[in-house]
């Protein structure tokens, strides 16, 4: 496997777990960048995979403070952009569920990668928030997610005013799932990894993809496009067939995702 440099990667049980490490504050710069890209790449030749994890290291005092505000200038802001959004839209077509866990400050690009999750994780130390306008910037990313996370009104607000949410007031809003203490974070993310491990790495993909495919759609297109992967690649995989299977003969599935 490829030595990182400014994180630690690792498989295990259908579970990626992408941990920053670069401390003190994990400032994403294009060799970060870089070397996230190439961990998501390796996720996908993972056809079982459940679940992605990102999280901190442990001598890292925030999740992510954001990108590196050296790499907005003119000679690299191309490359850092094509670099950090690079991120995203693997992350879209991976179609796998995604978990933040949030142990301190998740600014900037850091708060842009929890937007990008399914489901976020905090403790009490985490604070969330797009200051990118005090730089006289905007957080693309952000620009496009937040809204349909919290709601337009309150995108605007934080986006516009650079404004940073404390972890209750992140929970309120629904930019997290989970505020649990800090002692807590990896037992409720086990909790919530056992129940991803319990199910098809195919049907969760699908099922991703759905979800992502209707967000913003009218009805009518956004059914149409979910129909046709519900009924001519889900019903065509040999888990679909056998959680049906399963469930008709009373026993539990024996997935083989694919």
């Amino acid at each position: 496997m490829t030595a990182y440099q400014n994180l630690i990667f690792t498989i295990e049980d259908r579970v990626a777990r992408i941990t920053l490490n670069r401390p003190p504050l994990n400032i994403l710069n294009i060799a970060m960048m870089k070397e996230v890209g190439h961990a998501l790449e390796q996720c996908s030749a993972q056809k079982d995979l459940v679940a992605i994890v990102f999280d901190a290291g442990k001598d890292c005092r925030a999740f992510s403070a954001g990108v590196a505000v050296e790499e907005h200038a003119e000679g690299t802001v191309f490359q850092m952009l094509e670099k950090f959004h690079g991120i995203f839209r693997q992350l879209e077509q991976l179609s796998r569920p995604t978990i933040s866990v949030v142990d301190g400050p998740a600014f900037g690009g850091g708060c842009e990668l929890v937007c990008a999750s399914d489901i976020v994780i905090t403790s009490e130390k985490g604070r969330f928030g797009q200051p990118e306008i005090k730089l006289g910037v905007f957080p693309p990313v952000a620009a496009v997610l937040l809204p349909r996370i919290i709601g337009e009104r309150r995108a605007r607000e934080l986006i516009l005013t650079g404004e940073i949410l404390e972890a209750n007031e992140a929970l309120r809003w629904g930019l997290v799932n989970y505020l649990v203490p800090s002692a807590q974070l990896a037992q409720k993310t086990m909790e919530i990894l056992s129940k991803f491990r319990e199910l098809s790495g195919v049907a969760l993909e699908f099922t991703r993809r759905s979800l992502d495919l209707a967000r913003g759609c009218p009805v009518e297109q956004a059914l149409k496009q979910v129909e046709d992967i519900y009924l001519h690649e889900l019903m065509k995989s040999k888990d679909a067939v056998e959680g049906i299977n399963a469930f008709q003969q009373k026993r539990k599935p024996v997935w083989r995702n694919r």
